[in-house]
């Protein structure tokens, strides 16, 4: 668990490094937020997790309190992300394919972290593609903002010099979340989905 972490650690610095060079302008990341937030989640300092609600593609209220009884893997990114987004999703879809007719027991969840871009019905459409069972969530700036700083979650818009356009520099992390929503514990960046629905089948419990 230890080597994991670190790893995790160490890849996450180096896309900040990475990120940070190919972008560099005006604006200054604060890295060392970055760093605090990741090792309270790595240490379980604080409070981490909670409940919340956002909107779905239809626009309906939905969040923790809806998903009582089933065990929740939550991700948060965004649908122009290059790499790691797209990478985890698709490990969740495949995890909870994986786990078979306990899968029905598991809810995938993906939350945007770029509410400026993303809609909820393209947030919908990108989630679902992976597996229709996700649920694809919005929510402003300040709501996304909060439920990401209590789950020990950074992101930060990257611009790149002279223009509008950006890419958002963010931690990479599967939360998982109990039957009563609860977190419970996390899944760093490449965990393979085998291995995640290994960790998750002895939660599950009995059918």
């Amino acid at each position: 668990m230890h080597t994991r972490i670190a790893a995790a650690a160490i890849a996450l610095a180096a896309a900040l490094t990475a990120l940070s060079a190919a972008y560099a302008g005006e604006e200054q990341l604060p890295r060392q937020g970055a760093a605090r937030l990741m090792n309270d989640l790595m240490t379980g300092r604080g409070p981490i997790g909670g409940e919340f609600e956002l909107s779905d593609g239809g626009g309906r209220r939905v969040g923790t309190a809806d998903w009582r009884g089933k065990l929740v893997l939550l991700y948060f990114g965004y649908t122009s992300c290059p790499d790691s987004c797209p990478t985890e999703l698709s490990s969740i879809a495949e995890a909870v394919r994986l786990l078979g007719p306990a899968g029905e027991r598991v809810q995938p969840v993906f939350i945007t972290i770029d509410p400026e871009r993303d809609r909820p019905k393209m947030i919908e459409r990108y989630a679902q593609g992976f597996n229709p069972r996700f649920v694809a969530l919005h929510g402003s700036e300040s709501e996304t903002r909060r439920i990401a700083t209590a789950y020990k979650f950074f992101y930060e818009k990257v611009r790149r010099p002279g223009s509008d356009f950006y890419l958002i520099d963010h931690s990479s992390f599967i939360y998982m979340l109990d039957p009563a929503g609860k977190f419970t514990g996390y899944f760093p960046t490449g965990t393979s989905a085998k291995r995640i629905a290994e960790q998750v089948a002895p939660l599950l419990g009995p059918r």
